[in-house]
């Protein structure tokens, strides 16, 4: 791995003085490696970051793809991290013209994490020295501590997708929530949600405190609040517990533990704390990459094509990137790829701006054939690129902008597989060429890790009580057992966790019993043909599992 040499470096300038005359943003200085095949196998378990933390299981990552590249071998193309300064790492065998394509292409993805809301807070971080630290440190604990290191970066790997990614970005700009006063914790919480009071009584309470201001406009609050106590003598106990209580909860489960785990909290314990926050640190990295994957290699596809065809450079060599760029953005029939979706998502994008279909105007319109004539040219139209680049996640693209004009465009479809008995094979067919199925496909493709809140009335230094906020999908049964247990070694204690079972209906009869049950009048008793749901709680405790039905 090696410094690209002063010509390639030159190419690479060229491309950045172009990108930022089309308005791309970017820092002045960029690192790019020359880097072989095998380099780039090497990198990928430590998400091609070098100074990342050592672990066993990227070990065994390199081992599998160096054996896949051995019967598959591959040329790719670059990568780029997310680091001050950016570094991007090239294949060694790329000719001058593959570069400038590249070279695009990387400027586009800088341009993105630099830009993008969902990275703000990288924008000013060191990942990568901060990563050299963290492997060093741990490295350190290792010669100490033993195998020990591992269960404990194990055991936290299994929750680190479950960091909060939303709520760290929400507090970039947030001001501590003030306390509320005695009066309103009255009023809007202890009437409302501890006493869940009847609107009459409440409105009653409101004008005994209306009168208390007329009768007593100097200090209405003593008047008012005596009799409060005469009537609920817990108000007191409750009000004081409330402002007590630490107002910035937790951001997530691995942040909760770190904070209040009486097993981390003991002496002999301590030196694991800062383990889970490395891997909590990486992870929250990383989480804006994987909720931005095909809005940002679209981006980056959509700058490469558009600024390569301009460039000067390249004369000669279209056929070669004609041929690239097909195999990179190609549309399949089954199948999804992220960075043909996303370019042709970013130019539908500008085709809206620049016809005004993006304007108010436009989105009041509810007559279709208004909406289909509707034309009002917007020279500021390719501007919307850049608002969406900065603003949106792969979820608010696709669920935005995937319209059925898109999808007719493309000659999209959401394709369906049936098995064809006569010819004993699968068969593809087209299932829907419908917007909304279209979407949800791609929807359901987009990583979504479930939402795990911590009940903290009914958790103490016994157990931890947790509850999975339930949006349509399970959690994969087969994983529970042992995150279960990495949670409870990191509480120390037993663990539950509340959870929303799917039941599958039973099977329908097949041969003598499809027979009979064709002349009942109930030919399935006791079943419906839909899936139902339980609230069931599984329990964690001695490193065993048990499941009770709510």
């Amino acid at each position: 791995m090696e410094l690209i040499d002063q010509h390639t470096k030159r190419i690479m300038e060229g491309c950045k003085e172009r990108a930022r005359d089309a308005g791309l943003e970017f820092g002045g200085d960029t690192l790019e490696y020359i880097v072989t095949n095998r380099d780039l196998v090497d990198l990928g378990p430590k998400n091609m970051i070098p100074t990342l933390y050592d672990y066993w299981v990227q070990d065994v990552e390199v081992i599998k793809e160096r054996s896949r590249y051995e019967l598959y071998p591959n040329n790719p193309y670059e990568t780029v991290i997310n680091t001050r300064p950016a570094i991007s790492f090239y294949n060694d065998n790329n000719p001058d013209w593959l570069n400038v394509m590249i070279f695009y292409h990387v400027l586009g993805h800088i341009d993105f994490f630099r830009n993008n809301h969902l990275f703000a807070h990288t924008w000013h971080e060191d990942f990568e020295g901060q990563a050299l630290s963290d492997k060093r440190y741990i490295a350190k604990l290792r010669s100490e501590k033993g195998r020990w290191v591992d269960y404990v970066i194990e055991f936290s790997r299994g929750i680190d997708n479950l960091v909060g990614l939303y709520s760290e970005l929400s507090s970039l700009n947030r001001h501590e929530t003030p306390i509320l006063s005695r009066l309103d914790y009255y009023f809007d919480v202890f009437l409302q949600k501890e006493k869940k009071v009847r609107a009459g009584e409440y409105l009653k309470e409101i004008e005994r405190y209306n009168q208390a201001c007329r009768d007593f406009p100097d200090a209405p609050d003593p008047v008012f609040f005596a009799e409060v106590a005469a009537a609920y003598p817990e108000f007191e106990a409750l009000y004081s517990k409330f402002k007590n209580r630490r107002h910035s909860r937790p951001k997530d489960l691995m942040s909760y533990i770190l904070e209040n785990s009486p097993f981390l909290a003991k002496d002999q314990n301590r030196w694991m704390k800062p383990v889970v926050e490395i891997v909590r640190k990486t992870a929250l990295f990383f989480a804006p990459q994987i909720r931005t994957k095909t809005i940002n290699e679209g981006w980056s596809s959509y700058w490469h094509e558009k600024l390569f065809l301009q460039d000067d450079r390249i004369s000669g060599n279209e056929v070669g990137f004609a041929r690239v760029n097909a195999f990179v953005t190609a549309l399949p029939f089954v199948g999804l790829n992220p960075y043909a979706i996303g370019m042709r998502l970013f130019e539908h994008v500008e085709d809206l701006g620049r016809g005004g279909r993006i304007s108010y105007d436009f989105q009041k319109l509810l007559d279709a054939n208004l909406r289909k004539k509707f034309s009002r040219e917007d020279a500021s139209g390719g501007g919307w690129v850049f608002k969406v680049r900065e603003n949106f996640s792969d979820f608010t693209f696709i669920n935005t902008f995937v319209d059925q004009e898109f999808v007719d465009k493309h000659k999209l479809f959401v394709a369906g597989r049936r098995l064809n008995p006569r010819k004993k094979v699968w068969e593809y067919y087209i299932k829907s060429r419908k917007a909304e199925d279209y979407k949800q496909m791609l929807l359901d493709s987009l990583y979504h890790p479930p939402s795990i809140d911590i009940v903290e009335e009914e958790t103490n230094d016994e157990h931890l009580y947790l509850t999975h906020r339930f949006e349509g999908k399970p959690l994969v049964k087969e994983f529970i057992a042992n995150t279960m247990m990495g949670i409870e070694f990191l509480w120390g204690g037993p663990v539950k966790l509340e959870t929303t079972e799917l039941i599958m209906p039973a099977p329908e009869p097949t041969g003598l019993a499809a027979f009979y049950a064709a002349f009942a009048t109930d030919p399935f008793p006791g079943s419906s043909r839909e899936p139902s749901y339980r609230r069931v709680v599984y329990t964690m405790e001695d490193r065993k599992l048990s499941k009770v039905v709510l």
